[in-house]
């Protein structure tokens, strides 16, 4: 037996009966699409308050893949809305995975873009930054750039062939 009770569009919370008179919940939600932007060797990243922590956190431009639209597409999506950039390219696909395998259903999947064109404002409440890549490491280990998930991305995008 199973339970689905809808928690915000898209989002549910599952309780699924696995044992005699036990059950496991997790969360049914969308994939996200996470993309490392790079513009002259830097990375740029986007600052903001992430309600969960209480804290302004510093990640990678992301958001969740909307129903009946590719990761790729998403990847381009959000970070022409948080950052005002647009990649001329075709996003490149470094790194996909399962977020919280015991408690969410959903996926990141990972993309880098090196072509940039900025063509508007970014998202009121988000401000960018450029970063070296002894910076961002700087910002990792000082807990700043803390989502587990970007920093796999950002691990990914460096060992790739």
């Amino acid at each position: 037996m199973k339970k689905e009770i809808k928690l915000y569009p898209g989002v549910s919370l599952i309780n699924k009966k696995f044992k005699k008179n036990q059950y496991w919940h997790y969360f049914k939600v969308p994939n996200v699409a996470i993309i490392i932007p790079i513009i002259k060797k830097k990375y740029l990243i986007v600052l903001q308050k992430r309600e969960a922590i209480n804290k302004i956190n510093y990640e990678f431009p992301c958001g969740w893949v909307d129903k009946g639209e590719s990761a790729s597409k998403a990847s381009s999506r959000e970070m022409l809305e948080e950052t005002g950039y647009k990649s001329l390219i075709k996003p490149r696909k470094i790194l996909e995975f399962y977020e919280e395998p015991g408690r969410m259903n959903s996926k990141a999947i990972c993309f880098f873009t090196n072509k940039l064109k900025k063509i508007k404002k970014g998202e009121k409440g988000i401000k960018c930054q450029l970063v070296s890549k002894k910076k961002l490491i700087r910002l990792i280990e000082n807990k700043k750039f803390n989502n587990g998930s970007h920093i796999a991305a950002f691990y990914a995008y460096l060992n790739r062939k």
